[in-house]
């Protein structure tokens, strides 16, 4: 059946996982073989029938996801953050969240050569960690 998906989820092992810390739920879910909880497997799911995906923003103080539909440009995602990002896009740097997370910092992927720059064009792939450089 086209449009459709399926995910086994168990309500009893998801709520024991919502009582323990990240650590825990990790080995908890290790003991069942699993490596990702129900709740993230249905999110994963809904995304893709949805033709969704989530790039981040990073600043000093915090980190957000946007959520924009698959096969977007990178200037129509500086839209989703704000219409004026879109108006005056130049550029994006742009690094997968893996990377990023290895690195440590933006700084560090710089210094190591692994942030790199994309134009309007380049389509955005989920988990990708967008700075958006604008003339606004």
């Amino acid at each position: 059946m086209k449009n459709s998906g399926a995910t086994a989820i168990c309500g009893k092992v998801e709520a024991e996982l919502a009582e323990m810390s990240d650590a825990d739920a990790a080995e908890f879910l290790s003991s069942y073989g699993l490596q990702e909880s129900g709740l993230t497997r249905l999110i994963r799911t809904t995304y893709a029938l949805l033709g969704l995906i989530s790039f981040f923003t990073i600043g000093e103080d915090e980190c957000r996801a946007w959520t924009i539909p698959v096969n977007t440009r990178a200037v129509q995602a500086a839209g989703a953050i704000h219409s004026d990002l879109e108006k005056h896009f130049i550029r994006a740097e742009t690094i997968r969240w893996e990377q990023l997370l290895e690195a440590g910092s933006e700084a560090n992927a710089r210094v190591k050569g692994i942030l790199r720059l994309e134009g309007k064009d380049y389509i955005v792939q989920d988990g990708d960690v967008l700075h958006i450089r604008h003339s606004g």
